[in-house]
């Protein structure tokens, strides 16, 4: 992955204290790191540098929306997504992210990609399963939806499968010794 110029917090000429930077992110963005599990996105990220005399403190915070389809019906919907994390950095001999709370940067550095930590911020606040809103509240109309309600086995058919069994009257026997 290439770095990106906007995406590089120059923290050698800030003062001490707060220093916030926002970012838009788009799927240009997620193109560079070849992820594509949607189709559209609009999210904004805030970062926040915090210039102490030893060490930094980055916070970073993201609220947005994706375009993915639902994992019931198939239908595209818009899923609202939101997340934040916090990650301190110091100063060492080598550059070590290791450790997803603490990143150790080379004495010589001037600068931070936050492009890596912000990917996966907003990757990993995005839900396993995708259920459009639609469906929770029983306002989506969809012919996906209409074949499961007819396909769905209700409770009247489970009690009479199980009473339609046919059990073998040596088990019958064993039971009537367990409740003696």
């Amino acid at each position: 992955m290439k770095h990106l110029n906007e995406f590089l917090i120059p923290f050698i000429g800030l003062k001490l204290g707060k220093h916030s930077f926002e970012y838009q992110i788009t799927n240009t963005f997620f193109d560079l790191f070849d992820y594509s599990d949607f189709e559209n996105s609009m999210i904004k990220v805030n970062a926040v540098l915090e210039k102490k005399t030893n060490f930094m403190e980055l916070s970073l915070k993201h609220k947005g929306t994706i375009f993915v389809p639902c994992d019931t019906t198939g239908e595209m919907f818009d899923m609202p997504i939101k997340g934040n994390i916090k990650i301190v950095v110091q100063f060492g001999e080598a550059f070590n992210n290791d450790n997803e709370a603490l990143l150790i940067i080379p004495h010589g550095e001037h600068q931070i990609d936050v492009s890596q930590f912000i990917y996966e911020m907003i990757v990993l606040s995005i839900p396993l399963r995708r259920v459009h809103p639609g469906i929770k509240d029983g306002t989506l109309k969809s012919d996906v939806l209409d074949k499961l309600k007819t396909l769905k086995v209700s409770k009247s058919k489970i009690t009479e499968n199980k009473t339609a069994e046919n059990t073998d009257p040596r088990w019958d026997k064993l039971k009537q010794l367990l409740t003696d």
